[in-house]
Parts: C-alpha cells; structure tokens; sequence
C-alpha cells in the first residue's frame, strides 16, 4: 500500500485521528488552528504513520456541513502540516470539491466514507493527482442479517470503479464501515470476522476507536479499543484509525512481539 511516499506493507499501522470539527463525538479529538501542529507532532512521536484530518463530524445524527465550509475547516491546518511534517496526510471527505482542494494542498489520500458514492467525481481527481484511497461500506439504509455478502458486494464495485478511473490497485484500502448502517450487532459480526473483507484482494483499514458498539461511555472504551486493535494484527490488518496513538502504538508492538 503507498500513501504519499510511504510504502506500508506486513504490519499494522496507526492513523491519527485529528478532527478540525466542533461535533465529533470523542472531544479530546478536536483539534483547531492553533494547537493542530502540537496535536500532529504528538501523535507522530506517539507512533503514527498517517494523520487523517476530519472535517466534517459523522458522527450519529450529525448535521451535514456544505463542502465550502469543510475546505474553510481543513485548508489552513492541511497546508501547514505539510509545510511542517514529512508524514503521509488522509482528509476525510466525500464531496468532490473538498477532494480537489485537499489534494491541491498536498493530501495524499482521501478517506471517503460513502465509498465513492457520492462523491461526484472525486474518483477522477483521485486518480489525477496519483493519490491514494479508502474506500468504506456505507448505505442509507441499515443492513440485516449476515452482513458479509452486502459489504463485500459493495467494496468490491467501489475498488472496481477507482481502478477504472485510473487509481493504482496499490493506492486503494478498503474499510467495513464499523458504526456506519450497520447495528451494534451487524459491527461485531464485521469485527469478529474482518478479514473476510480481505478476500478481495486489497489491504483493509479498521476504523472501531471507541466506537458504539463497545457500549457504555465514549470516555470508558479504550480499553475494548486496545482489544479490537490486538484482533486487527491477528487478521492482517494494515491499518487501524484510532484516538489515542500512543495506546494503541504499543499494543500494536506487543502484538507483534517488538
């Protein structure tokens, strides 16, 4: 997997979660102009090999934000964390105006939570600028049953459509969408079963950091976090989007023994 210029390959990595938003749903997340830099040069110290900057909260129930205030959020902290810091940088975006001014600024990836859904053609300006992608499950309706056959149905046209517009298969991660269409027991089910996804052939991307389905307050769920975190180096894993880098940075060592 390439992001930017960074090979990732046989290990599991950390992305930094650093949300530029009011709303997300963990507040130690939240970062804003002043303190992003400190936040980004914490989290690299701490282990991370990807930072993701959010820019529009999806968290249950959010309210959309037009694409125009996602750039305004997004372009001055974008543009000086790659000004200051030689890592690979993720935005989180679905709308195919923030996806070209991201990448304008230097992202490396965009992390699309609707799958290249609906985002217009944010999958030509992907495959433009030679950036990398993430592709998650998404679905306006909740999915029932045995989950499997949907997702995979549904990540595998998505890859099938970045790769016909010209993204390089070794730019494209694939993400079940934990939290997302899916009820607390529709998300254990994926976790539990996680590499199925890698049946199709590119590498995944666990997004469960202190998530709903763990329970109880977003405050008290590192500790099943860590948990998810260990399952994701058992299954191949290549990546895990998490809060708090440092604790999962270590486990993700002890998992491998280093």
């Amino acid at each position: 997997m390439i992001i930017g210029n960074k090979t990732f390959a046989n290990y599991t990595y950390v992305m930094a979660i650093i949300n530029l938003t009011p709303d997300s749903f963990y507040d130690k997340s939240r970062a804003t102009d002043d303190d992003v830099l400190f936040r980004v040069e914490r989290a690299i110290k701490d282990g991370a090999a990807v930072i993701d900057l959010g820019a529009q909260s999806t968290r249950p129930g959010y309210t959309e934000v037009p694409a125009a205030e996602e750039i305004s959020r997004f372009e001055k902290p974008l543009y000086n964390i790659k000004r200051n810091f030689d890592i690979p940088v993720s935005v989180d975006t679905y709308f195919e105006e923030s996806a070209h001014a991201a990448l304008s600024l230097g992202a490396d990836m965009i992390n699309d939570i609707w799958g290249l859904t609906k985002s217009g053609n944010a999958v030509g300006e992907i495959a433009a600028r030679g950036a990398s992608v993430c592709i998650m499950h998404n679905s306006p309706n909740p999915v029932q049953g045995d989950i499997f056959p949907h997702v995979l149905h549904f990540l595998a046209a998505a890859a099938a459509k970045a790769e016909a517009a010209g993204i390089s298969r070794d730019k494209i991660i694939l993400d079940g969408g934990i939290g997302f269409a899916k009820s607390k027991e529709a998300c254990l089910q994926l976790l539990a079963g996680y590499e199925k996804l890698g049946e199709l052939g590119y590498p995944l991307l666990l997004g469960a950091s202190r998530k709903s389905l763990f329970g109880g307050d977003v405050r008290d769920r590192l500790a099943p976090t860590l948990e998810s975190t260990r399952l994701a180096c058992e299954k191949g894993v290549l990546f895990v989007r998490v809060h708090d880098v440092k604790e999962n940075f270590d486990e993700i060592r002890r998992a491998y023994g280093n």
